[in-house]
């Protein structure tokens, strides 16, 4: 596994990666955007306002983490390299530069519960989903370095 910057012509790839990861792990997300509308937005959203990073296996995109200051926008992982390592690795790019970090999850995602717990977050807050776009239950996790309580 190698970890790198993802570049803007990266994201049509990390797009399909994302669909992909969706439809496989987390069955109960809705299908609310066209795949186009998804690249788009990997494009001039996602890729323009965080900090992308992509781990590769056999050169090919196997998950990637897209982070600002403090916040942590996206993190996934294909299905079939989940459990390698890929993820905290690709965690440790948000947290190594902050001091505090905030994500949030679908309360349903079990697995990734258990990932962010392992990985030092406290689930601060719990939500009905009335502000998410897919109407799903929430929780809004929070990490902070060892003495920044």
């Amino acid at each position: 596994m190698t970890l790198r910057r993802a570049r803007l012509d990266d994201m049509p790839a990390l797009a399909r990666l994302y669909r992909r990861t969706v439809r496989t792990s987390l069955p109960f997300v809705p299908e609310l955007h066209t795949p186009e509308d998804e690249t788009r937005w990997f494009a001039e959203r996602l890729f323009a306002a965080n900090e992308v990073w992509l781990a590769e296996e056999s050169a090919a995109a196997a998950g990637y983490i897209a982070f600002r200051p403090g916040f942590i926008e996206h993190l996934f992982v294909e299905p079939e390299s989940q459990g390698r390592g890929l993820g905290a690795a690709l965690l440790e790019k948000a947290l190594e530069a902050n001091d505090e970090v905030s994500l949030w999850t679908f309360q349903q995602n079990a697995g990734a519960r258990r990932f962010y717990r392992r990985e030092g977050f406290v689930e601060v807050k719990l939500t009905d989903g009335a502000d998410n776009e897919e109407r799903l239950p929430d929780v809004l996790c929070r990490w902070r370095r060892a003495g920044q309580e």
